[in-house]
């Protein structure tokens, strides 16, 4: 994998650790599925006004925009207001890592290699050790509740994957539209007609502000990005950076809600690291480079 993919790879990183922030942020504000829906109607429009249709089949495009927009938003938006931290959240979802594994290996016939196996084993390692840190916090239903959004994710990689190399943008804005219809209807059967109605007659410009960064950086530029790798590296090669997002992610709760990170989650922060670092020098060393075009 060349070092520019490496980059790409580690800006979505950042962003998407960030984003469990914003998302914490963003349902203490408005109700969780509703907050959901408009981050991805903000996502399909306007732009798929100007981002022609992929030249994907449509039933992966729409397969795609309800596994990450519908399944995996309505999952974790509900786990973070029913009580889950922001940073343990970034942690748990990114077990999506080892669902895709297991789909790619059964969907689409890539068989992980040994070293990929061990590196994955190692950050999952240090999974269990933040984990086991801060499990005492969070209840069973929402913690449940992440791991089903990770699974979602794990499908949406391999929907992604499965699609090939079609344009990224577009694969991601037109997948958005599938999303918003399906949340609504969720948000109505869950949260209720007046409760929709009272967060958008308030709806300020520091909500707008938050729905923005998830459906422009979070969104469309993080997943732009990743669906673009994801069409030009195996999918075991690509996830595991997501194995990163909890360093990021427990970072930015720590930096701007004020959750505390100990000695034992820097432990595991740095197994992570070791696992991923095991898994990329054996992808490097047998996979070609594949030029930025």
């Amino acid at each position: 994998m060349p070092i520019r993919h490496v980059l790409l790879a580690l800006l979505v990183v950042a962003i998407w650790g960030f984003n469990f922030v914003v998302i914490k942020l963003s349902v203490e504000a408005l109700p969780p599925i509703l907050a959901a829906a408009l981050r991805f109607c903000a996502a399909a429009f306007p732009a798929l006004l100007f981002v022609r249709p992929p030249k994907a089949p449509w039933w992966i495009v729409v397969a795609f925009g309800l596994s990450f927009g519908f399944a995996l938003y309505a999952f974790l938006n509900l786990s973070i207001a029913w009580g889950m931290p922001a940073g343990l959240s970034s942690l748990v979802l990114q077990t999506q890592a080892f669902f895709t594994m297991a789909m790619a290996f059964v969907l689409l016939g890539e068989r992980p290699s040994r070293f990929q196996i061990i590196g994955a084993g190692i950050a999952f390692l240090g999974i269990a050790v933040i984990g086991a840190e801060r499990i005492e916090g969070a209840g069973l239903v929402p913690l449940v509740m992440v791991l089903l959004a990770a699974m979602a994710w794990g499908l949406a990689n391999v929907l992604t994957k499965k699609a090939g190399k079609v344009n990224a943008i577009a694969f991601t804005v037109w997948g958005s539209l599938a999303a918003p219809l399906p949340l609504l209807a969720l948000s109505y059967v869950v949260e209720g007609g007046p409760t929709i109605w009272a967060a958008l007659s308030g709806f300020s410009w520091s909500d707008a502000a938050l729905i923005a960064f998830l459906a422009y950086p979070a969104t469309l530029l993080g997943g732009g990005i990743w669906s673009w790798l994801l069409g030009r590296h195996p999918a075991s090669v690509v996830a595991p950076f997501t194995l990163l997002v909890p360093i990021t992610g427990i970072l930015s709760g720590y930096l701007v809600l004020g959750e505390t990170i100990t000695g034992i989650e820097i432990a595991g922060g740095v197994l992570v690291i070791i696992g991923l670092i095991v898994t990329l020098r054996k992808a490097r060393a047998i996979e070609p480079a594949i030029r930025l075009d």
